[in-house]
């Protein structure tokens, strides 16, 4: 098989999920809203169980359900029938996924459930079958054919029932008016909660805090810049308003021009209306500043444009949001 017939077996697989689910569409109905009412209108937990390629997909609604704000737990079908079941409480509501709505634990399962009281949700691929006609409610996830050349492999259909399952999760969470904070205390860890909650002030506070005066000679300036490592200096009045800064790339410009360099004050070398950032400001904000006029630093002040310090491109970079 050369590279070409690969790439084309390749394509045709995700052509044929992706026909499956935007078929989905029309599956969108009013099961789909009394399901999205119920998981939000209980007092308990969204208990999500499955068998075999269905229980991965279950843990995976499972991960994205609690990150967005409805408490959900796993359970695999064949361990609650082992004792598992007693993490089902009164209030929760449980949703069983499978392709086919026949499989024997599911069906000791189901019935099981039935007799706990519990509003039963099932997301099944055959609306004739066991699961479908044991559900209050029913969320189907048929599809016409797998993407596995025999038809048998769970390819179309496990891609169409975590795809349910992220419906189900986002119309959730904008029922619930689940924003960006929220989520960020959800995931306080790794690149993502940095992007969520880092901001400026956690970064620049360790940072030198360069400033010269307007009338500062050229020595003091490049004293101001080599001391602090950040390749700049701020200068500021006397009122520690922030007038302008001077990177070592203006001194280098103004050394190329000036023949004499007796007399030469900051105010003279300075680039007026610098690039700043609020200290409170997200550190994700500052990096698209940085981005969007290929700069390495930023000036750190308040909201009275008083200088605080320096954000340098490298403080983002040892966070890892680059």
């Amino acid at each position: 098989m050369n590279p070409q017939q690969i790439q084309e077996i390749a394509r045709q697989t995700i052509g044929l999920e992706a026909e499956s689910l935007l078929a989905m569409q029309q599956f969108i109905d009013d099961q789909f809203s009394r399901a999205v009412e119920v998981v939000y209108q209980s007092k308990g937990r969204l208990v999500v169980s499955g068998i075999g390629k269905s229980a991965i997909i279950a843990q995976k609604i499972v991960a994205t359900l609690n990150s967005t704000g409805t408490p959900s737990l796993y359970m695999h079908a064949a361990d609650a029938i082992h004792g598992d079941l007693g993490m089902v409480q009164q209030d929760d509501v449980v949703m069983v996924i499978s392709k086919s709505g026949e499989s024997p634990e599911i069906k000791v399962l189901v019935p099981l459930i039935r007799n706990f009281g519990n509003v039963l949700i099932g997301m099944v691929g055959n609306t004739a079958s066991f699961l479908a006609r044991q559900s209050d409610i029913v969320l189907n996830t048929s599809v016409s054919v797998e993407a596995c050349p025999n038809n048998l492999a769970p390819t179309s259909s496990t891609t169409a029932q975590m795809v349910m399952g992220d419906a189900l999760a986002v119309s959730l969470m904008k029922l619930s008016g689940f924003n960006g904070q929220d989520f960020a205390k959800f995931h306080p860890g790794g690149t993502l909660g940095k992007k969520l909650y880092l901001r400026v002030h956690d970064l620049y506070i360790n940072n030198e805090k360069p400033k010269v005066s307007p009338s500062a000679g050229l020595k003091e300036v490049i004293i101001s810049i080599s001391g602090s490592r950040l390749g700049m200096t701020t200068v500021v009045d006397g009122n520690n308003t922030i007038l302008g800064v001077i990177t070592d790339g203006d001194l280098r410009r103004m050394l190329e021009k000036e023949q004499s360099l007796e007399g030469i004050k900051a105010s003279d070398i300075m680039t007026s209306n610098p690039k700043s950032i609020l200290a409170d400001a997200m550190a994700i904000n500052a990096l698209d500043l940085l981005r969007k006029y290929d700069i390495t630093q930023l000036v750190v002040r308040d909201e009275h444009n008083q200088y605080l310090g320096i954000l340098h491109l490298h403080d983002l970079i040892k966070e890892g949001l680059i």
